[in-house]
């Protein structure tokens, strides 16, 4: 009767093991190619553990991040550079920002004129941007160097 009851005990540990691993699993993201730059890691070690009520998640890529389960906000940091576009572009704390709706309800929402460059993804049927952007703009606006502005499309040349 021993072996059964360690065998059982046995079979209970591994299975709150995946039971807990299913819970917090690591979301599968690519590295963007500039994702070493040390102003990145600046404000990878300030992001928040919790956007809303979106809990952060691990994420396997460097200079990226995750929240919610499924995921519903994803940042990552080390972007190529936006260029120009006619794009929305809008200011949130000193840093200019370009939404692109293209996929929605997901929503590309990448930094403009900023090195080095970073993006976030939005599930918009979840999570509004407001918050996500704010928070993040916060960390970039003194970190990040600023390289070009947003303007209005009567303001660009010809």
């Amino acid at each position: 009767m021993p072996r059964t009851r360690s065998t059982t005990a046995l079979a209970l540990l591994v299975a709150g093991f995946a039971a807990l691993s299913g819970c917090s699993s690591t979301v599968a993201v690519q590295a963007a190619p500039n994702a070493d730059d040390p102003r990145c890691a600046q404000v990878m070690v300030l992001l928040p553990d919790v956007l809303g009520d979106q809990s952060r998640r691990w994420t396997d890529a460097q200079s990226t991040a995750a929240w919610g389960d499924p995921t519903t906000v994803q940042f990552t940091c080390g972007t190529q550079p936006t260029g120009p576009t006619t794009l929305p572009c809008f200011t949130v704390d000193g840093v200019d920002w370009v939404v692109d709706d293209s996929r929605a309800p997901l929503y590309r929402i990448a930094t403009y004129g900023r090195t080095p460059a970073a993006e976030l993804i939005l599930d918009y049927d979840a999570v509004s941007s407001s918050g996500p952007v704010s928070a993040l703009s916060r960390l970039i606006t003194k970190r990040f160097e600023v390289t070009g502005k947003c303007v209005a499309p009567t303001e660009g040349q010809p």
